[in-house]
């Protein structure tokens, strides 16, 4: 009966391209044409922070990218699906903007390849980047705890959504660079209840991933929290010049 039902749906309703429009197979989904202007990480990257290098004979060199042989990460390991490349950015931009709340069943299916290394790692508990509250009442809802619940879904990893918090509203960090984003954001989260996190190992989740000041931020303060190790998945990456 249910698939009648379906049939019946997809006969009068038949599922978009979430980007054009076009009818495709399946829903939350993108047509063909849509889908190859998407730009996948894939291997080499650096072991870390998961930084694509450009060719695969500068991976064999060297698996670990100079910023992570410079510094060490708070973070255990960082990983990305796509690049943030024009196509992406318009789809992101809709669906954190414009109310394309159903992108994050897709974003969450892409983020499942990058999330292998991470995963060999172990992990407890998801938990999504926070909004201001301020932010959050503009916009009326926080892409990084849509990403999170439909990956949850996806892994049967718990979600812990609102212990993480943002307790000092801040300007966007895409308006600023360098050390002026690491200032905008110092000290602005906390934990509300440390103790169910602590020990654990943490999956942070947000959309983008620019300079990684506001992963970098979260993490501190999860860490500080008690937390055993925090690690990064984000739908997109910013390349660097």
């Amino acid at each position: 009966m249910m698939h009648l039902l379906k049939y019946l749906i997809d006969t009068i309703l038949p599922p978009r391209c979430l980007v054009c429009g076009k009818i495709v197979l399946s829903p939350h989904s993108l047509c063909e044409e849509c889908f190859q202007k998407v730009d996948f990480i894939t291997t080499p990257y650096c072991k870390i922070c998961g930084m694509p290098f450009e060719n695969q004979s500068q991976a064999v060199a060297n698996f670990v990218c100079p910023d992570c042989l410079s510094h060490k990460h708070i973070t255990r390991l960082n990983r990305s699906a796509v690049l943030y490349n024009d196509c992406v950015q318009n789809m992101v931009l809709a669906f954190k903007f414009a109310d394309k709340t159903l992108f994050s069943k897709l974003f969450a299916k892409w983020m499942l390849p990058a999330f292998s290394d991470i995963q060999k790692q172990g992990i407890d508990v998801i938990i999504p980047v926070p909004l201001s509250y301020k932010r959050l009442i503009k916009r009326r809802y926080n892409q990084a705890t849509l990403l999170a619940k439909e990956f949850s879904k996806l892994t049967h990893i718990e979600t812990d959504l609102y212990n993480l918090i943002k307790v000092r509203h801040t300007k966007p960090q895409a308006q600023m660079h360098g050390h002026a984003r690491l200032k905008n954001i110092k000290n602005a989260y906390q934990i509300k209840y440390p103790e169910r996190i602590k020990g654990k190992r943490i999956l942070l989740i947000d959309d983008v991933m620019t300079t990684g000041a506001t992963l970098t931020e979260c993490a501190k303060t999860l860490i500080k929290a008690g937390a055993k190790s925090v690690d990064t998945l984000t739908l997109a990456r910013v390349k660097k010049n």
